[in-house]
């Protein structure tokens, strides 16, 4: 049910079949595994949904989105954006997917129904050539990503408590 609103979305973007585009999907996933998050807080694979995923982000107070950033830092360099830097970085660095993405925050922000804050974390990539493997500077930092993620929902007042293992 996408109705009712959420207090925090966890959103993962990227293609998997294209290297390291898929880091946000993969980090969202160790998340998933990793975590459990409380009532009111949603984390989603998005993948390369686009403007599907319009109607998560309208319902959404606060967003943190997931994903490859193109910058020109080195390779598994960590990626924090906020604010108008997440809609500039939409148009302009994310990798193949980046229209849908700019499209989605475009829409979101046209309804009215756009999330505050919403916070961008991510990690260069280092080729986003067709395959479904990280390439080892992005995969060596998918841990570390998912602990940004982690960090940046306790900022935003959202614990998100570890699974313990039986």
């Amino acid at each position: 049910m996408i109705d009712a609103e959420v207090d925090l979305l966890v959103l993962g973007l990227g293609n998997t079949l294209c290297g390291d585009d898929g880091a946000g999907v993969a980090a969202v996933s160790r998340l998933r595994d990793r975590f459990h998050a409380p009532p009111g807080v949603e984390v989603l694979d998005g993948g390369t949904l686009g403007l599907s995923l319009l109607p998560y982000l309208q319902r959404a107070k606060r967003a943190i989105l997931v994903d490859a950033v193109r910058t020109s830092d080195p390779p598994g360099t960590l990626v924090r954006l906020e604010g108008g830097d997440v809609a500039h970085a939409a148009a302009h660095r994310l990798s193949p997917h980046q229209v849908g993405v700019a499209d989605l925050l475009d829409g979101a922000a046209l309804t009215g129904r756009a999330p505050d804050p919403i916070v961008l974390l991510g990690v260069v990539p280092a080729s986003i050539d067709l395959t479904t493997a990280l390439t080892p500077e992005v995969e060596t930092r998918i841990d570390d990503l998912v602990d940004a993620v982690v960090v940046e929902a306790a900022r935003l007042g959202v614990r998100l408590t570890p699974v313990v293992s039986p």
